[in-house]
């Protein structure tokens, strides 16, 4: 075989080296380049762009949060607490980021105690919204059941919810908050600019799904509201309320009220009404309920007014204690008007028109006393204005000014028809009679310092006068009898007025009042007590608001430590 010839060549590794050493130059100078580039981004994130890029990742976690402030206590005289405010957690849920899984929905639902579909339809409301509430003022250990969950979109809120530890005993005076903690009734409304907390903040740092990963520092410190101390016992509040609330039962009445004053500085010790609502638990409110109608109610208040329209006719020169005045026979007429006695009084001087509280014997008097002497005295006692308390609602009571009166207007204003005053507004008038003729304003806030003097209105011979006239009407046999306390001396006057329909005054329908002092020795509380509408086999001021006095005073004259009276003749 022919030997073929080889034509092929093979490069030596010199004729190579060139082609490889450029592709090595080539991915070297990448490499290079590649390493300049990442240096170079690094240098850029780091230095030059390292203050937008710091501030938009802290945008995304760090958060200014506000720290809520709880309400300022609301308390007795004595530090006792009528509302306080306890922590509570309120759940909230961005409705985009909340799992579509029906199971976790479930669970949920469960742990927030609603149902599903309502869970379910609450979540399509705001399904282009970023935030709803979950669920509202829970306790903690009701919240953390649904924390546990940890379900993605659930968030929680701390806030504060108010408790009222006397619930419907203090519950018209005291008043409510909304669910936002505002406010809504009572001194919870009128203080509530004093009360309310200044809300707090502080930086956190928060992770993406919104934990808490570390509080960074105080911004600004949460301040409490203020505290109010009220002019209330609560032991005196609690007494009176259960036996108002017992006296309205067992005389089938419609309601009642009970205001209870100190005769030395005004306070007011206990306001008491029923009907009343429990605040920690409105979801049977009855609206009657929540007025306090001490202060916001004004009604006729009848015969109780007899005390201070004398008043103004012993300052008269026309009548001193022993004036005699003839009631016969028991009736008169007065422009087309009857007026009536309970019976024939015949001849009865000053104390005995009003021990047999008779409207003759009033309006004689008063129609021989200047036109408007006994409006100038009603007026002077702050009958038809407000008492400056502050409360939402407060009654002015009506005192229409006396320009052409009949007789018969001016004899009905006597006996305490035709004007309207609140039980509140009653009280302080009596306070008066009480403090040798210096009326005191009512205070719901316990007073600091030194008492008031009060406004001189009443000479004080003639308080004292009327006084001793008061006391012999709480004596056995006499109207007021049952408003007789053990061991103390009272005073004190009855009263029952028919109530005012549309249609003019009902025949069936009465008010039944006694507003009264004790001890007479040393005046240390004024007490008035309306009962409304008492649908039972009695209704006169004497035999259903006279026992309620009866039992409340006697009882706070001893929770106060006043000593009983020495026994003393009446003279």
């Amino acid at each position: 075989m022919s030997r073929r010839s080889d034509n092929t060549h093979n490069p030596t590794r010199a004729e190579v080296a060139p082609l490889g050493s450029g592709r090595f130059r080539f991915m070297l100078v990448m490499l290079v380049v590649a390493m300049l580039v990442l240096v170079g981004r690094i240098v850029d994130l780091n230095v030059l762009d390292r203050v937008f890029l710091q501030g938009q990742g802290d945008a995304r976690t760090l958060r200014v949060e506000t720290i809520d402030a709880h309400r300022g206590m609301i308390s007795d005289r004595d530090g006792d607490p009528l509302a306080i405010s306890t922590p509570v957690v309120t759940l909230w849920a961005n409705p985009q980021q909340l799992p579509d899984d029906d199971i976790q929905r479930m669970m949920l639902a469960r742990a927030l105690a609603i149902e599903l579909d309502d869970l379910n339809a609450r979540i399509e409301r705001y399904a282009d919204y970023e935030f709803m509430y979950l669920r509202r003022r829970m306790t903690p250990a009701e919240a953390q059941k649904v924390i546990d969950l940890n379900v993605p979109g659930v968030y929680v809120k701390n806030e504060y919810k108010r408790y009222y530890p006397s619930g419907e005993v203090t519950a018209q005076l005291v008043g409510v908050t909304n669910v936002d903690d505002r406010g809504q009734e009572g001194l919870e409304l009128a203080y509530n600019s004093y009360l309310t907390g200044t809300p707090g903040k502080r930086r956190v740092l928060k992770d993406r799904k919104g934990r808490l990963v570390r509080d960074l520092h105080l911004i600004k410190e949460a301040k409490p509201g203020g505290e109010l101390t009220l002019s209330i016992d609560l032991r005196l509040q609690y007494m009176a309320y259960r036996e108002l609330k017992a006296a309205v039962d067992e005389n089938n009445a419609d309601g009642g009220t009970l205001v209870m004053m100190d005769a030395r500085n005004g306070e007011v010790l206990a306001m008491a009404n029923a009907p009343s609502y429990n605040p920690n638990n409105r979801a049977e409110l009855d609206v009657e309920g929540l007025r306090n109608q001490a202060i916001t109610d004004a009604f006729e208040p009848g015969s109780v007014m007899k005390p201070l329209a004398m008043s103004a006719a012993l300052e008269s020169d026309q009548f001193s204690p022993d004036t005699i005045v003839d009631t016969s026979p028991g009736y008169m007429r007065v422009d087309e008007y009857t007026i009536n006695d309970f019976r024939n009084y015949g001849k009865l001087d000053m104390g005995g028109i009003l021990l047999h509280s008779s409207n003759v014997g009033m309006s004689r008097v008063a129609l021989q006393l200047p036109e408007d002497a006994i409006w100038k005295r009603y007026y002077e006692l702050g009958l038809g204005q407000a008492r400056g308390t502050g409360f939402p609602g407060e009654a002015t009571g009506s005192l229409p000014a006396p320009y052409n009166w009949s007789d018969s207007k001016r004899a009905t204003l006597a006996y305490g028809y035709g004007v309207a005053v609140s039980a509140l507004q009653l009280a302080s008038a009596y306070t008066a009679i009480a403090n040798q003729g210096r009326q005191l304003s009512p205070s719901l806030l316990k007073l600091e310092g030194e008492d008031p003097q009060g406004k001189p209105v009443i000479e004080p011979q003639i308080a004292n006068n009327l006084l001793g006239m008061l006391e012999k009407i709480v004596q056995p046999g006499a109207g007021g009898a049952r408003a007789m306390v053990p061991g103390y001396r009272i005073a004190g006057k009855t009263g029952t007025v028919r109530k005012v329909a549309s249609t003019g005054y009902q025949q069936t329908a009465y008010r039944s009042l006694f507003a009264g002092i004790a001890p007479v020795s040393d005046p240390r509380i004024v007490t008035v007590v309306m009962i409304d509408n008492a649908k039972g086999q009695e209704y006169y001021g004497g035999l259903v608001a006279a026992p309620v006095f009866s039992r409340v005073v006697g009882k706070a004259l001893r929770l106060l430590d006043v000593l009983p009276d020495k026994k003393e003749a009446l003279k």
